[in-house]
């Protein structure tokens, strides 16, 4: 017989349902159930003693002292003077060459003869100095850690002057070594006892040291280092061979009034007498062609200070 085709189904509903009756009469497992999560009890955290920390006031001498860190750790801290010393005793020896039995010429004379390469050592150390904390980018850290940034630009200038004193020093005492056998051959004396000179001997330290300060004032000032040595050689080179090669009474003051008349400080009093003689600006003696390059250090650092202390340090 042939059931439709929802007979069928109802036919097999029928027939599974004892079935079913009789699997849902077996027991049931019971039911798993989860025992309560223990939150565990809080551990007794054990305070670790605090260690006082000291904080040391940002007093000058720690300003030196890090300023001199900075610039003994850099590799140019030992070649800059070593060079500077060489070049001079190299070009002291070298014009020592020229010198014959009678020319009027002392022998300190022949002995600071290498500060006009000596002078572009000492530049470059000062503008270095200067220009380094923004050339490396570590300029607002710097005045970060010390707020008052003049006391920056002071240890700056403490440092370089001190490094160009001990350069010029050693520079000096190597040229007078290496020109010796030449003046004791030539006649020319070094009398340590004559004012002349002991002021020319002292005069060169003076003036390598004032033009390491002039690069400092100049590289603060402008923050790069190639305006910045530019600028040192056009005053101390450039604009003073120009305007000794068109002599008047214009072009004469002006040079005697640039930070290069500071050279008047390594004259013999014959060489400073013949200088004032052939000149039409002003005479200024030795001594005031030094005043004259003290007076364009201070204004170099004063207008770098200015600019430090009014500017953004970037």
């Amino acid at each position: 017989m042939t059931w439709p085709e929802g007979g069928r189904r109802v036919g097999r509903a029928t027939t599974d349902l004892p079935q079913r009756r009789a699997a849902s009469s077996e027991p049931r497992a019971p039911r798993r159930t989860h025992a309560p999560r223990r939150t565990p009890a809080p551990a007794t955290a054990t305070a670790a003693p605090r260690t006082p920390v000291t904080v040391r006031a940002v007093t000058f001498p720690r300003v030196v002292a890090a300023e001199w860190t900075k610039r003994t750790s850099v590799r140019s801290a030992l070649w800059l003077p070593l060079g500077t010393v060489v070049s001079a005793l190299t070009l002291a020896y070298a014009l020592g060459l020229f010198v014959r039995v009678g020319d009027a010429r002392s022998g300190a004379s022949l002995v600071v003869a290498g500060h006009v390469l000596a002078q572009l050592g000492t530049l470059v150390l000062g503008v270095l100095v200067g220009t380094e904390e923004h050339a490396t980018g570590t300029a607002t850290t710097t005045y970060a850690a010390v707020p008052r940034r003049l006391a920056v630009l002071g240890a700056q200038a403490l440092v370089t002057a001190s490094v160009a004193l001990v350069t010029a020093a050693a520079a000096l005492g190597a040229s007078a070594l290496v020109t010796h056998g030449q003046r004791a051959a030539t006649g020319p004396t070094l009398d340590l006892g004559d004012g002349g000179t002991a002021r020319v001997l002292a005069g060169f330290v003076v003036v390598l040291t004032g033009v390491a300060l002039l690069g400092l004032g100049l590289g603060a000032l402008l923050r790069r280092s190639a305006p910045a040595l530019g600028a040192g050689v056009l005053l101390l080179v450039v604009a003073d061979q120009l305007l000794q090669a068109n002599p008047g009474r214009v072009t004469d003051t002006l040079r005697a009034l640039l930070p290069g008349a500071g050279s008047r400080l390594l004259l013999d009093d014959g060489g400073v007498a013949a200088l004032d003689a052939a000149s039409l600006g002003p005479h200024l003696g030795p001594w005031g062609g030094g005043l004259v390059l003290a007076a364009w250090v201070v204004a170099l650092l004063a207008a770098a200070a200015y600019r430090l202390r009014r500017h953004d340090v970037t």
